[in-house]
């Protein structure tokens, strides 16, 4: 859904977030709930992934669209420590509901995600990549892969291949793990959006790729399996909730923000689009038959 120019209307709030399946989901599982309490409010979603570029230049131009956005809790440093955000109204916003950790002072947690590596379960001679080592080796699993255009997940499983163990990741050696990634490129498509990330192994452009476990969910399951995944590996993050300065809405925000905690909402989102509630309440209310897919389960 496109920018904030035809929705001038009062009461508006607009999230952006990274398209394709995330609006359908987050327009069920919270934009919806949240329009019948409050009638007086529209939510709309825009698909236009936040990147941090985008939102710096909307706030130095004095022109921000986006009310909230869907990102990650370093973005939310990277971006609030120059100025550019909303510190968050925890006096609206519940700490109870989040863990003390992922209370930020320009970012609240929203989910849980993991970056994975995503397969094409029948390309492989039945082999299936276990490892980014797995990944990085073209010679016995051949074909294109996928990795993403920004940093996040792709330096953790760049070292991971190149030996590095997951004790030893941080602080990241960005030399190396860049090195690691130009060794790839020629075998490497580089996605940008969520979207992209599903369109390239839905249209068979490549045999795998490190993709977020939400929209390797919804492969997994629309492929019936042909598309396949696993956390063995994986990295772990922490969506946020991040409010751009000078949001059009104000601080009407953060009554949204914190209608997005309750644990059921977060359920609901989690079964359609595979992001792990971040409310610890809600881990018990995760269906059995779910949680060895919910990134954010101990086991």
């Amino acid at each position: 859904m496109g920018g904030r120019a035809a929705y001038a209307q009062a009461k508006e709030i607009v999230l952006a977030n990274a398209g394709g399946d995330a609006v359908t989901a987050m327009g069920q599982a919270y934009a919806e709930p949240y329009m019948k309490e409050v009638p007086a409010t529209k939510v709309v979603i825009d698909g236009t992934f936040p990147s941090s570029a985008k939102i710096k230049a909307m706030v130095e131009a004095k022109n921000t669209t986006w009310d909230i956005c869907d990102r990650n809790l370093p973005a939310s440093l990277e971006l609030g420590e120059p100025g550019l955000l909303q510190e968050i109204d925890y006096a609206v916003v519940d700490r109870n509901k989040l863990r003390p950790e992922h209370a930020g002072k320009w970012g609240c947690g929203s989910y849980i995600y993991s970056n994975v590596l995503a397969y094409q379960a029948d390309a492989l001679g039945g082999r299936k990549p276990m490892t980014w080592k797995d990944f990085w080796n073209v010679k016995d699993f051949p074909g294109k892969r996928a990795l993403r255009k920004h940093i996040d997940g792709q330096l953790e499983a760049a070292l991971l291949a190149d030996g590095v163990p997951p004790k030893d990741i941080y602080p990241i050696d960005l030399k190396r793990a860049l090195a690691k990634i130009k060794e790839l490129k020629p075998h490497c498509i580089f996605w940008s959006t969520g979207a992209e990330s599903q369109q390239v192994l839905r249209d068979k452009e490549v045999v795998m790729a490190n993709v977020w476990n939400t929209r390797a969910t919804v492969l997994r399951r629309e492929s019936k399996q042909k598309i396949d995944f696993h956390f063995n590996e994986a990295s772990l993050w922490v969506g946020a909730w991040i409010v751009p300065k000078n949001n059009p809405a104000g601080r009407d925000v953060f009554k949204f923000m914190a209608s997005t905690q309750d644990p059921g909402r977060q359920v609901e989102l989690f079964k359609l689009l595979g992001n792990g509630p971040v409310n610890p309440a809600a881990a018990p209310m995760v269906p059995e038959d779910l949680r060895a897919i919910d990134p954010g389960s101990p086991e």
